[in-house]
């Protein structure tokens, strides 16, 4: 499998324990990486990967559409490509950040930019969870600059239970529609 912007490698032991050969793709300024190169082409054969993974790294790409192009060429005819992206998130720099997506604008931006037999696009949380990140992540912001950090716990831990409670009872805060917000899409993707 390839850990597509593999960053600090959290995903290894993850796949280590199915075993799963890991191979760690990023730029070239990443130390841990197993191969290095542009997002655009990655320094592999084609169809080289039966998985692909690419846990929020399109958000950081200037070019998503080629990065997709790219996930479609090295993975292999019976594999899954498996993505996640953000929906809502505080702007985050690392090094940049440039998009934001909906259900609707991934569903496009695969679809368009590689043929697949199948893309499936689902919300990985709700409206009240992901109105719940955003308060935490303000909450432990202010926390950390006024240096009583760990005061921000408790709320955090709060709001998480609270708005997941929430977003179970109400079916409609779990869906993407007009109105709703969602930190964090997955997508899977098959050849």
């Amino acid at each position: 499998m390839l850990d597509f912007g593999c960053g600090d490698r959290r995903y290894e032991p993850v796949f280590a324990r199915v075993g799963a050969a890991y191979v760690g793709f990023d730029a070239p300024w990443n130390p841990l990486a197993d191969v290095t190169g542009a997002p655009d082409a990655v320094p592999v054969a084609d169809a080289s990967f039966d998985i692909v993974v690419c846990t929020q790294t399109l958000e950081h790409l200037p070019d998503p559409a080629a990065a997709i192009r790219e996930l479609r060429r090295i993975v292999r005819p019976d594999g899954h490509v498996i993505a996640s992206t953000h929906g809502t998130a505080v702007y985050h720099p690392s090094p940049t950040d440039y998009w934001r997506w909906t259900r609707p604008g991934l569903e496009k931006l695969f679809t368009d930019n590689a043929e697949w037999s199948s893309v499936d696009v689902a919300p990985a949380q709700g409206t009240a969870a992901t109105t719940a990140m955003l308060i935490a992540t303000l909450i432990d912001l202010a926390c950390k600059r006024l240096h009583v950090r760990p005061l921000a716990l408790p709320a955090i831990y709060f709001l998480n239970v609270a708005s997941e409670t929430l977003d179970r009872a109400v079916s409609t805060l779990r869906q993407p529609i007009p109105g709703s917000l969602t930190a964090t899409f997955h997508v899977e993707a098959r050849p």
